[in-house]
């Protein structure tokens, strides 16, 4: 078959050959892959960066897909850590890591959404007790995982919602998407010290995408403004955008109720994860929580790779095309 190979970290993808996969049990089917995106996570795994990568070559990148299979259904699918990834002409998918989607589903804009959506989804719903009039401030809220959270925050009940992020043009598309107030991620520390510790204060949860020096900054800043430091307050790590690593100062986890926590693979089950995969396809299909696929032929990977993007497109490749 035709795929996204990967030889060398080094270098993106080339659209190639490869083996077809071969189903090993009775829970796997071979399907035909409609459309796969192009993710962060999947440029991560492969550069050889991401944290489960095993510096295994060559590779197909890819970690989920909208695929049809032999009868025809259409499938929403995760596709296995052991499998090859589903930027390839066809996937080996395990059932019950699968969804199966409406006739006449826009396979595009559910490739496109899935992935960035499910990051704030699973961290809202299975990482924490998120009641409906909950406060919550996304960190990296102008990438397409950080405008998808602040909608996915207000969907499930979230009765203010504080964005923050750096690109001046996104985050003024928020306040349209349910962001209550706007904060800038200027080179300037202090005003956004000043800013967060102003409006974000008294959130009982931060969706963090940004990690590193951003954070360090800004867990302080939310700190000092909180009304009563022992109120519970959730630090849901998912992305690490800003840097890998931050300093944390030890009284800051005796001056508040700070509970620091990660969201992905390893904190939350595979069958937590695989839960909540129906309620968010559904709420994608509807059009409710949706990110502009930009579709790209599969044979086009090597120049795709790297391509800028408009806010709030992602970049999807079609085997089929």
């Amino acid at each position: 078959m035709h795929a996204a190979v990967v030889r060398s970290f080094d270098a993106p993808p080339r659209f190639d050959t490869f083996p077809t996969p071969v189903a090993t049990s009775a829970d796997q089917i071979l399907v035909d892959v409609l459309a796969a995106g192009l993710h962060p996570r999947v440029r991560s795994a492969a550069n050889g960066t991401h944290y489960t990568s095993d510096g295994t070559l060559p590779m197909v990148p890819g970690i989920d897909a909208v695929g049809r299979t032999q009868q025809g259904e259409l499938v929403y699918f995760i596709a296995d850590d052991d499998d090859p990834g589903t930027m390839a002409e066809q996937a080996v998918v395990d059932r019950r890591r699968a969804v199966v989607l409406p006739d006449g589903t826009d396979a595009a804009a559910v490739a496109a959404a899935m992935n960035p959506g499910m990051s704030s989804w699973v961290a809202l719903r299975r990482r924490i007790d998120f009641r409906p009039g909950g406060s919550v401030l996304v960190l990296g809220a102008t990438g397409n995982a950080g405008q998808l959270a602040v909608r996915i925050a207000k969907h499930l009940g979230a009765a203010r919602v504080v964005a923050a992020g750096r690109d001046p043009e996104r985050l003024s598309l928020l306040p349209g998407m349910g962001a209550d107030e706007t904060i800038p991620l200027t080179d300037d520390p202090k005003e956004v010290a000043d800013r967060l510790t102003k409006a974000a204060g008294d959130v009982d949860v931060v969706i963090d995408y940004l990690w590193g020096p951003v954070t360090e900054a800004a867990m302080p800043a939310v700190l000092t403004g909180r009304t009563e430091r022992s109120k519970p307050l959730a630090w849901i790590q998912i992305g690490s955008m800003a840097g890998l690593e931050l300093t944390l100062p030890s009284y800051l986890l005796r001056a508040a109720n700070l509970q620091i926590m990660g969201s992905g693979q390893g904190s939350v089950t595979a069958a937590g994860i695989l839960a909540e995969l129906p309620a968010l396809a559904a709420e994608i299909t509807r059009g409710t929580l949706a990110v502009d696929p930009v579709a790209v032929p599969l044979s086009q990977v090597e120049q795709a790779w790297n391509a800028p993007t408009a806010p709030g497109r992602r970049i999807v490749l079609t085997p089929g095309e």
